[in-house]
């Protein structure tokens, strides 16, 4: 920790700190924040270690660690290869590690599809905002606007078109809404089925349960720019 007469009146997770002789200086707020790079993600090695605020490391949980931005800020991960998105809760501090820009957990990880390839070109944007209590402790909390938008849930990938668009066909009698997103994976295309419309982070993730219920453990949120 870089101890000066400058930083002494920050708050810990505001304070300047250097790792494998690199400087690194938190951002203050992160009100406009946007950010282009490479993403990766850590598992059960670091599960149950404590992170950067503190808390246990849970890999089954919606974090990220980041360098700079404040600890506890909400951002949306998309990932450039397939459009997939998600919103995660800044923990930790790092990737330290060049080019790399954030470490998604594993449940993070999954909803954006790079457990697999290990790494993904990602677009970060800052969406949550520190609230100031009584004491001069520090929150951070999700605005209303997080939970608006346009959301379905993906049920299924594919690597038989056909089968693909048998399923979404079912899928659109039955629910109003279903389509087929092409992606590629390994070099090989890859057919995703998506149900539903939803206006809303609430409204997605009750229908994400239902179809977990049914006939589709591995559903998951996905939203759309």
């Amino acid at each position: 920790m870089l101890d000066t007469p400058e930083t002494r009146e920050l708050k810990g997770w505001q304070k300047p700190y250097e790792v494998d002789g690199q400087r690194y200086n938190p951002l203050r707020d992160h009100h406009g924040f946007q950010q282009d790079g490479i993403a990766s993600w850590y598992g059960n090695k670091f599960h149950g270690r404590p992170t950067s605020n503190g808390e246990a490391y849970d890999m089954y949980g919606m974090t990220a660690a980041h360098k700079t931005l404040p600890l506890g800020v909400y951002v949306k991960v998309t990932n450039k290869r397939n459009g997939l998105s998600t919103v995660v809760r800044v923990n930790d501090r790092g990737p330290f590690v060049a080019g790399r820009i954030i470490d998604l957990s594993y449940s993070a990880a999954r909803k954006l599809d790079v457990v697999d390839a290990g790494t993904a070109p990602v677009h970060v944007e800052a969406l949550g905002y520190r609230n100031q209590k009584q004491g001069g402790k520090a929150s951070y909390v999700a605005p209303a606007s997080y939970d608006v938008g346009n959301y379905a849930v993906q049920v299924g990938a594919f690597s038989v078109e056909a089968n693909a668009y048998r399923l979404a066909d079912e899928l659109r009698q039955k629910y109003g809404s279903a389509d087929v997103q092409r992606s590629e994976k390994d070099g090989k295309p890859l057919y995703r089925v998506r149900v539903g419309n939803y206006a809303s982070l609430e409204i997605a993730e009750q229908a994400k349960l239902n179809f977990q219920k049914q006939a589709f453990p591995g559903s998951y949120v996905v939203a759309f720019e």
